[in-house]
């Protein structure tokens, strides 16, 4: 039986904003969803900051205090949407391999999208979003080119929970690299096709996901203090099995094509 003081303290609910934190919301909510309407509509080279103030009846002024520029309220949605993957690739259990885990935590995100995104926008103007992203060659540059701070965050992740020095080991890098371009061929692919909706982009990705080779799919991790790095460098130490009575001088990484008859300099 608990008592007054065993008891443990029950969480207490988050304060509610205030008044002002509470329109200002709605005032950068409203903004945000009449940015994608119009970007998804008129263009989003075509579409003005004037037009999206327009659109929700205030300043020019007021935009600029919730957004830099056109291209950050294009992509505020697309970020919520990457935070919402990083969560879940971070909530992934331990003994799933690294590519399982991105493999998992992406599809999970597909399949509880709307959690991130639903009160701010609808799912469906998010997909038509992504779809003018991966259509405007200028949108697509700054994915681009955003997507590199977000590879390394999931990077050092990956390592993180694998117990790797992501300097020193590539394969976090590698795979995230690998990962990354799967998701943009099917952004790509989903974006060209005739299908724009969520089932489509979501078995697209479990399909392109599903080609990548064993040699990033399996553990990584090293047993009984063995390095099972298979991106070390073959030639940083002699190889145990070598010939005994081969020169300990010759070098482990000369060319094996380059026999006792060849001439330097000669056409082969």
């Amino acid at each position: 039986m608990e008592t007054a003081g065993t008891a443990e303290a029950a969480p207490q609910p988050a304060p509610r904003p205030g008044l002002r934190e509470r329109k200002k919301r709605r005032t950068r909510d409203a903004l945000l969803r009449a940015s994608l309407e119009l970007f998804t509509t008129k263009g989003y080279e075509q579409t003005t900051v004037d037009d999206i103030a327009e659109a929700v009846d205030v300043s020019q002024r007021t935009f600029f205090r919730h957004f830099p520029g056109k291209e950050e309220a294009a992509f505020a949605v697309q970020d919520t949407v990457e935070a919402h993957f990083v969560q879940a690739l971070r909530a992934r259990p331990r003994h799933e391999t690294p590519l399982e885990a991105l493999r998992r935590a992406v599809l999970d995100s597909w399949d509880t999208i709307s959690d991130a995104v639903e009160s701010v926008v609808p799912v469906e103007l998010y997909l038509r979003m992504f779809w003018v992203i991966e259509s405007t060659p200028a949108l697509l540059a700054a994915y681009l080119r955003r997507s590199v701070e977000t590879e390394e965050e999931i990077a050092r992740l990956l390592a993180a929970r694998e117990g790797l020095d992501v300097d020193a080991d590539p394969r976090p890098r590698l795979a995230v690299a690998v990962f990354g371009g799967v998701m943009r061929v099917t952004g790509r692919q989903w974006s060209t096709g005739e299908d724009f909706s969520l089932a489509a982009i979501r078995a697209l990705t479990a399909a392109h996901l599903d080609q990548i080779g064993p040699a990033l799919a399996g553990n990584w991790r090293t047993d009984d203090g063995v390095d099972a790095n298979p991106c070390a460098d073959p030639c940083a130490d002699p190889d145990p099995d070598a010939d005994p009575g081969a020169d300990p001088d010759a070098d482990p990484c000369a060319d094996p094509d380059a026999g006792e008859g060849a001439t330097p300099g000669a056409d082969v």
